[in-house]
Formats: C-alpha cells, structure tokens, sequence
C-alpha cells in the first residue's frame, strides 16, 4: 500500500543522509518503523540478520567521518 506524509523538507533531507550512511533508504526505514510500531517484526530474527551482516560487513563508510555536533544533530 502507498502512503502520502506530510514531514518538513528539513527533516527529509537529514534522514536521506543518515539512511544512505546506514546503506539504506528513507522508504525502507520507514517501513521497518511501521513493522516494529504494529508488533510484526520478530525481534529475534532481526537480531540474528543484525549479526550476520555485522559478520560480513566490509566495514565501509563510504568516507563519511563521525563529527560530534552532526551527531547531536541528528537527535
């Protein structure tokens, strides 16, 4: 199902950039909210696929750097 929200411009942007460092898209965070939000996300198999990626992951941040105050930001 298709869904229109109204979220500041702002907001947009800053979750465009946390979702593309996390590998991912707004559309797909958005959805795994609505998952967790309406209980139908078994908790012990999101464990378990956060551990097998964090095994194979590369490690690669793509060059983006930690800054404290973009993080503060993101709060």
């Amino acid at each position: 199902m298709n869904i229109t929200l109204s979220v500041n411009s702002e907001i947009i942007e800053k979750a465009r950039r946390r979702a593309e460092a996390m590998g991912t898209s707004v559309n797909q965070l958005v959805r795994e909210y609505l998952e967790q939000i309406a209980g139908e996300g078994d908790a012990e198999a999101n464990a378990e696929e956060f551990e097998r990626l964090s095994r194979n992951s590369q490690g690669d941040s793509r060059g983006w750097k930690f800054n404290r105050d973009e993080l503060h930001e993101m709060r």
